[in-house]
């Protein structure tokens, strides 16, 4: 490993551990991926049938045009969240752009130009606990309604204060039919302690004439937490239909068996926040659920613990349970399913079967009948560590895992994996390491300190995979660098007793209310600021989902350019984001913390383009096609909890014309 000079290997490191804490400190809320054809919006699935791009001339890309939101986050902000993560959605003729304050700004899909806008007009947020991030919006067409009537065509929106909006298409104002002058207000299971605690999560699905709404809960506040219920609500008027809790309440329900009180009363979380996926054909919705509060420990909620951290497909009419299957029992890891869950048609058996391909924080890829729930990919129920966990605990003795199908990042820890820039710094992250905890995978939270890898942030996260139909071939982005989390007993948590709060070097410790347990993340780093690690830190990979294998694995990020160094290092960066697949065989991504989009052979994992983006492009790019010609869309705002650049832009890439220069 090449040496980087110690004061710059410590802003890596700062850099580096940011991104990690960005999974554990709060929740967040990716929108269905926008794409060149509706079916694919339903189906999530990031892929772009365009063709006008591809391999030959993909580095004849240039920039068409740039346009700013205004709102570009302030510097340093304590205890705030600002993350310009949004999907352009092409609707009605416009490039439909979501700014961090959830304001709605349609543009010329050519040129960038503005249209119009609409402002939610959100209160301030408590000046402790600022929360601004939008990723993306959804669209409704009234069938019912006479051509070119208002509002026949509809942007819904959720709002950081739990809101839901619908307003016309093509002119951006309030649909006046729907709830109160175009707004619904959403009432949260009961009282909040801070703005930030509960906002309208992901956008909203919208299956056939109804729109289901989910929600953010703030991890690690209390054991009571929020409801995650998901709400449904008849999308031409705002009438509440129906609500589901992946916490059941009803000693009836039998997910309530699963719950050594009888029920989860008492518990909150296992919300959504990820985006959910729609078969408007099967009308089902389905719903990638979280752990139930609190993230790391349960012993007072002994059990399986259904509906959390499950895949749970809901009739889209009535909101009945048509199957679920839960993918990590007891949830203790934080381990929730971060992202939207990719709709494929799947070869089974001599047939092609509508399939739901999950991805996962550990890196485990599950797939499923869409329609009934069954596994196309054999799980197994594997015995998991007991070893280490605090008094009370009652662990799962097993956790599911699929036969066959590669994981994307390592399953666990150990000496072997230690890292470091120099051999010293080598043998310091050695004896560290020996300090904790660490083992396969699940290994549980101790008071000892236990190395989660994959970090309870993942692994993957919210930008999850892209798949390409002709080739069956799914890329996905993953953080690999681990951290260490420790339970401490409240009873003697001194000063880590008190309110959540950041420390030097970077760890942060939660004061979960009404738990026995302070909980102290930290990241596993050398003295030198290295990662304890081996490179790559983030990666991109590729898996051929039928013949269950990686293809291709490539480190993702430069830390030389993000340092401005002489020499590249192509170590990886921790971000966030998500990968387009598109016809032309090109995978686009930016993510990393260098300020980069590159384009890399969906086959061979070359990158073959690669340009400057004005701040790190933390979300997904789309593409769609204007009078022939092929788009690619950028926005590049950055993440606050990364440490990333920050901005407010959405950049437009063409091809370059014959003859002209850039």
């Amino acid at each position: 490993m090449r040496a980087i000079p110690i004061d710059r290997a410590r802003i890596v490191a700062r850099r580096l551990f940011a991104s990690l804490l960005c999974g554990a400190a709060i929740s967040g809320q990716p929108a269905a991926a926008a794409n060149s054809v509706a079916g694919q919006y339903e189906a999530n699935t990031k892929y772009s049938p365009l063709t006008g791009i591809d391999k030959g001339n993909v580095a004849e890309l240039e920039l068409a045009w740039e346009y700013h939101t205004g709102e570009v986050p302030p510097e340093g902000a304590a205890n705030a969240l600002y993350a310009f993560e949004d999907q352009p959605s092409l609707i009605e003729g416009s490039l439909v752009v979501c700014s961090i304050s959830r304001r709605v700004i349609a543009l010329d899909p050519a040129t960038g130009a503005e249209r119009w806008t609409y402002d939610p007009q959100t209160p301030a947020q408590d000046g402790g606990s600022i929360y601004q991030k939008c990723r993306g919006v959804s669209h409704w067409v009234d069938r019912e309604a006479a051509a070119g009537a208002a509002c026949r065509s509809r942007i819904i929106l959720g709002t950081l204060d739990y809101r839901l909006v619908a307003i016309d298409a093509r002119t951006g104002k309030p649909c006046e039919d729907f709830g109160e002058a175009g707004v619904v207000t959403m009432a949260p299971s009961k009282p909040i302690l801070f703005s930030a605690e509960l906002v309208a999560g992901s956008s909203p699905a919208v299956v056939n004439d109804v729109i289901v709404v989910s929600s953010a809960v703030a991890d690690n506040q209390r054991v009571d937490a929020p409801s995650g219920r998901v709400l449904a609500f008849d999308a031409r008027y705002g009438k509440p239909l129906w609500e589901f809790d992946p916490v059941p309440r009803d000693p009836a329900d039998p997910a309530s068996r699963t719950w050594s009180r009888g029920s989860g009363t008492g518990f909150g979380g296992g919300n959504v926040w990820s985006s959910m996926a729609v078969d408007p054909q099967l009308d089902l919705v389905y719903l990638p659920t979280t752990s139930s509060s609190s993230d790391f420990y349960g012993g007072d909620r002994v059990g399986d613990n259904l509906y959390t951290t499950s895949i749970v497909a809901l009739e889209g009419a009535t909101g009945r349970v048509a199957w679920h299957y839960q993918l990590v029992h007891h949830n203790v890891f934080d381990y929730d399913i971060p992202t939207h869950p990719l709709l494929v048609d799947y070869p089974h058996e001599g047939r092609m079967v509508p399939a739901l391909v999950q991805n996962t924080k550990m890196g485990l890829i599950f797939v499923f009948d869409r329609k009934t729930g069954e596994p196309l990919v054999p799980i197994e129920e594997r015995p998991v560590p007991q070893e280490g966990k605090v008094p009370g605990e009652v662990l799962s003795p097993t956790q599911p895992f699929p036969v066959g199908m590669p994981a994307v990042v390592k399953q666990g820890f150990s000496l072997e994996d230690v890292g470091g820039f120099t051999p010293i710094d080598r043998w310091l992250c050695r004896r560290k390491a020996q300090q904790y905890r660490y083992g396969p995978i699940y290994t549980p939270p101790s008071e000892q300190g236990t190395i989660f890898s994959p970090s309870s942030g993942g692994g993957p996260n919210w930008g999850g995979g892209a798949y390409d139909p002709a080739s069956h071939i799914m890329v996905v982005p993953s953080n690999r660098v681990p951290t260490v989390l420790t339970l401490i007993p409240a009873a003697q948590a001194g000063d880590d007793g008190g309110e959540q709060r950041i420390e030097g070097g970077g760890a942060m410790t939660f004061a979960v209310k009404e738990s026995p347990w302070v909980v102290r993340v930290e990241p596993l780093m050398s003295p030198l600021g290295a990662p304890c690690s081996e490179p790559p830190w983030a990666g991109l990979t590729a898996v051929d989902i039928v013949k269950r294998k990686i293809l291709w694995d490539a480190p993702l990020g430069d830390i030389g350019k993000m340092l401005s160094l002489p020499f590249s290092l192509e170590y990886g960066l921790p971000g966030a984001g998500g990968a387009l697949v598109t016809a032309g065989g090109l995978v686009f991504i930016g993510y990393t913390l260098d300020d980069q989009l590159r384009a890399f052979d969906l086959h061979t994992g070359e990158v073959l383009w690669q340009t400057d983006l004005p701040a790190a492009g933390t979300s997904v790019p789309v593409s769609y096609e204007i009078d022939g010609e092929q788009y690619i869309y950028m926005p590049a705002g950055g993440h606050s909890m990364y440490g990333s650049t920050l901005g407010d832009s959405v950049l437009a890439y063409k091809l370059k014309k014959p003859g002209r220069t850039p």
